[in-house]
């Protein structure tokens, strides 16, 4: 079973941050910071504030739908 990074960027720039979930983590924050991803792209560069591993697709899209929850995504990003 392959496993699944759910994630949340900040922009260095500015206080826009963005959860997502993928596959390969690495490639994802290189897809992110080179400006290919439309939804982020006018808010690049990005810095990882968090990534958590989780068992398959489905829990990483029930996280995702968690964490975008500007409460939810707002008190954890208070951790960091």
């Amino acid at each position: 079973m392959a496993e699944v990074f759910v994630y949340i960027i900040k922009s260095i720039n500015n206080n826009w941050n963005y959860v997502g979930f993928t596959g390969d983590l690495n490639s994802r924050l290189r897809e992110h910071n080179s400006g290919s991803v439309k939804s982020t792209k006018a808010y690049k560069p990005f810095r990882l504030v968090f990534a958590q591993i989780v068992e398959n697709r489905l829990k990483a899209r029930s996280l995702e739908k968690f964490l975008k929850v500007r409460f939810n995504k707002e008190a954890l990003l208070n951790l960091f």
